[in-house]
């Protein structure tokens, strides 16, 4: 994924059941006020979500996010946000996954659930 690549966000676990990825705390991903921007959490969570759906893709599907919904508790201003993404549940059509986003401690800074579509190899 070349925008995950480009803001930094890195791999650190990947299989069907449980996907671990993480974003480094840097100025130039913040807001004006030194919290990690809510875009860059959620690119974390829809990287590591969309990676957990296409892991439990039938073989030659594609996936694309339909739904996507993110809480923020709390803001990161310094240190690594990590992400764990797990499918809640896995169907013929769409792939729900969930990812909590957790600080260095594990307390969580906020929590998305996405869906994604199962798109069918075209003939």
């Amino acid at each position: 994924m070349p925008f995950a690549h480009a803001l930094g966000v890195h791999l650190t676990e990947a299989t069907p059941h449980e996907v671990r990825a993480h974003l480094d705390w840097a100025p130039q991903h913040c807001t004006a006020g030194g919290a990690l921007h809510g875009g860059a959490v959620m690119t974390l969570a829809d990287s590591a979500g969309a990676l957990c759906a296409h892991l439990n893709l039938p073989d030659g599907a594609t996936t694309a996010t339909t739904e996507s919904k993110t809480n923020f508790f709390r803001a990161l201003r310094e240190g690594t946000l990590h992400a764990v993404s797990r499918p809640l549940h896995v169907g013929r059509t769409n792939i729900t996954v969930q990812t909590e986003l957790l600080d260095a401690t594990g307390r969580r800074i906020a929590h998305t659930t996405q869906t994604q579509a199962v798109l069918e190899p075209r003939p």
